[in-house]
């Protein structure tokens, strides 16, 4: 495994134990996280808040990772996200992209159906 590989795998990894500092601890701090659905959002106060909204009221979460493909500084990953929130099980397929520099994640891009999330989560 390179290093970006592992930054990225241990990265999905930490979200099943769902803190958040440790999350945050991944990132550059001028790092830019972009659900694509949304806007988005820079530097790790930024991502934070937007962490706060899905990880912070989930019951559990975890990251599976059914492909990943690394070349250099970037890592591309196919994932299904699997989330516990008021008691409903969410499992949103997502592809993800992670760019590294300097053992933090610069720039992480996320490609998946927000209408998915809402419907199974009861929102939409």
């Amino acid at each position: 495994m390179n290093d970006a590989e592992t930054i990225v795998r241990n990265f999905c990894a930490a979200f099943s134990r769902r803190n958040i500092e440790e999350i945050l601890g991944y990132f550059a701090a001028e790092a830019v996280y972009h659900n694509i659905p949304i806007d988005p959002v820079q530097g790790t106060e930024a991502i934070r808040a937007v962490l706060e909204q899905f990880v912070a009221p989930a019951e559990s979460v975890e990251f599976e990772v059914l492909h990943l493909a690394a070349r250099g500084n970037v890592v591309h990953t196919e994932r299904v996200d699997h989330f516990r929130i008021l008691g409903r099980d969410i499992a949103l397929p997502v592809a993800g992209v992670f760019e590294i520099d300097g053992g933090k994640i610069t720039a992480w891009r996320d490609y998946f159906d927000m209408q998915q999330f809402m419907r199974q989560s009861g929102m939409g």
